[in-house]
């Protein structure tokens, strides 16, 4: 009986453990994925501002249309990555489709504008300073949310790689959650969006 009484206590102080531990990867999930979300309401931001950039140069870059497509062609694959990444942030694939799909968009857009640079009366318009202006504010709020995504990611990452939480965290499928990396140091800079 004594042995018996010893087991369920054995038992009943473990369940509370793998509870404890289950729990607290539960809350460092829900937190990176609450991170995600904020750079999600960002990106889209960015992406509601292209289309009237675009717009808005329309008239001006009228021999400039394969640029113009490229913007918005690379706006929308990024939107659809993270639209999926953003019903998932802890998919390791979708979030990598989504980094790409960002690398693309930063590289249209650095194209866009060099392309800007050579028309004067684009650059002055009243409407793209505003527009540039708000992408550029945009782009810095992007930076400060990944940046916070990250070190939420990081922290859960860590936390289901210690023993002995690896053990609850691979019984219960806690995957490793991805970074969102700038692929390259040629998309780490901000797109240029200064006309002055």
């Amino acid at each position: 009986m004594y042995v018996a009484l010893v087991l369920l206590g054995i038992l009943l102080v473990l369940a509370i453990w793998v509870t404890a531990i289950f729990n607290s990867l539960v809350r460092l999930r829900n937190r990176f994925k609450n991170a995600f979300s904020q750079i999600d309401v960002q990106l889209q931001r960015r992406y509601d501002l292209i289309p009237n950039l675009v717009e808005t140069a329309k008239a001006y870059l009228k021999h400039e249309r394969e640029t113009l497509e490229a913007v918005i062609q690379a706006r929308n694959m990024a939107a659809t990555a993270a639209k999926s990444a953003g019903q998932n942030p802890e998919n390791a694939s979708l979030m990598k489709g989504l980094v790409g799909a960002e690398a693309t968009l930063t590289g249209a857009l650095s194209k866009f504008f060099a392309t800007v640079e050579a028309y004067p009366d684009l650059k002055a318009n009243q409407n793209m300073s505003e527009l540039t202006e708000e992408l550029s504010s945009t782009e810095n709020r992007i930076a400060f949310a990944r940046q916070a995504f990250n070190d939420a990611v990081m922290t859960y990452n860590t936390a289901r790689e210690v023993f002995p939480n690896i053990a609850v965290a691979n019984f219960f499928n806690f995957s490793e959650a991805e970074l969102f990396e700038v692929e390259s140091y040629d998309h780490r800079q901000t797109p240029k969006v200064s006309f002055g």
